[in-house]
């Protein structure tokens, strides 16, 4: 005769055994980065800003032309406030066709469109085009160099100084890997319309082909940006971003010893991303996530949600191990209540109760004062709260 435990006693060993199995998987290793040749690196999620692999960065180094990631971040922004369109003609100055290093070609008197001196910026890295683009935008080269350190103060690149358009050495032109990430974030996320230019792998101007020097665009399908960049000073640098499945990474690689070991340091990061980690959206923006009373109101209920779109970063086969919550910060809420007004915190946790993401909890709509009748009612109701 075969013995078995009582019904709760098996209940109970398979919720025991559950809870084994779920805290097996949360606890399932992550290994360290891959060795990467080279000065500074940092690898972060697009979505949710968490960093996954970093060394050195923070550091200040040379960002040689990647400075043209700032140029196109000011250009950019001109061209989305109307201050300059794609097919406005720009006169080629001779500060501008004798510029040193990597060139477009342009030629010095010649008129040449917003459009072209960009894919000379962004694919063949032009010091010529990006000249003529930072004296348009900027009045001259040093006058767009001051706008350049403006929005880099926007952006909170607090490790960053750029004295010119294209990023030839200089004592005070500098950056780090973590401000290098947080710009090429910004670019895509604010610029969609003009991302595109960073996966061109070619262009022609005056019958001359002109190819994008970012290997990687050839290689890994899901690499669609950003830069590459190279002095003597500053070694070889890239930054990179691929989307694979819906998950979006950018890598920034610092004065690696060469084009290879800039390439392959990228892909090694980028596929420790992808292998380990995974993104989801946990709550998107809008949707109602509490409806708490609000005294004193026309509607009586409010409808709270995240102002924004929260993603949070996991190793991978954990996001089923998340937690929400939500909470008030301001208790009794009483109207009037304007439209995105920080009211309480949205958080996700994760299986070891770490907080992993917050969000402000906010009025999705705004809630208006009630009658006379309401409010009176109301503040008698309060006094009892």
């Amino acid at each position: 005769m075969v013995h078995r435990p009582p019904l709760f006693a098996r209940s109970a060993l398979l919720a025991t055994l559950a809870l084994a199995s779920l805290a097996a998987r949360a606890a399932a290793p992550i290994p360290a980065p891959p060795p990467v040749s080279a000065r500074a690196y940092i690898l972060q999620d697009y979505q949710s800003g968490r960093i996954l692999a970093q060394d050195h960065a923070d550091m200040r180094v040379e960002p040689a032309s990647l400075t043209k990631l700032m140029a196109a971040y000011v250009v950019f922004t001109a061209l989305s406030e109307g201050r300059l369109k794609l097919t406005d003609e720009v006169t080629i100055s001779e500060h501008a066709w004798r510029a040193e290093g990597s060139r477009t070609f342009v030629q010095v008197g010649t008129r040449v469109p917003v459009d072209i001196l960009l894919k000379g910026m962004i694919v063949q890295s032009g010091n010529d085009a990006t000249i003529a683009l930072a004296e348009r935008v900027g009045g001259t080269e040093a006058g767009f160099a001051q706008i350049m350190n403006e929005y880099a103060k926007r952006l909170g690149l607090t490790g960053s100084h750029f004295e010119d358009s294209n990023g030839l050495p200089s004592p005070n032109h500098y950056t780090t890997a973590r401000d290098i990430a947080t710009l090429s974030t910004a670019l895509i996320r604010q610029f969609p319309q003009y991302y595109s230019l960073f996966s061109l792998r070619e262009f022609i101007w005056n019958n001359i082909h002109q190819g994008n020097r970012n290997g990687l665009l050839g290689r890994d399908p899901g690499v669609d940006g950003l830069k590459t960049g190279h002095t003597d000073a500053a070694g070889y640098c890239l930054a990179t971003s691929a989307l694979r499945n819906g998950m979006r990474l950018v890598s920034v690689v610092m004065g690696a010893p060469s084009i290879k070991a800039r390439e392959g340091a990228s892909s090694a990061l980028l596929n420790y991303g992808y292998t380990f980690y995974e993104t989801v959206r946990v709550k998107s923006a809008q949707d109602t996530v509490l409806k708490p009373r609000v005294y004193k109101s026309a509607t009586e209920f409010a409808a709270l949600g995240v102002p924004h779109d929260v993603w949070v970063t996991v190793g991978r086969g954990q996001a089923a191990a998340l937690k929400t919550a939500a909470h008030l910060t301001r208790e009794p809420l009483v109207a009037p209540l304007a439209a995105g007004q920080p009211v309480g915190e949205f958080t996700v946790s994760d299986a070891g109760d770490e907080v992993a993401a917050r969000a402000p909890l906010v009025p999705l709509a705004a809630v208006a004062t009630g009658g006379l009748w309401t409010r009176a009612v109301d503040s008698i109701a309060l006094w009892f709260h």
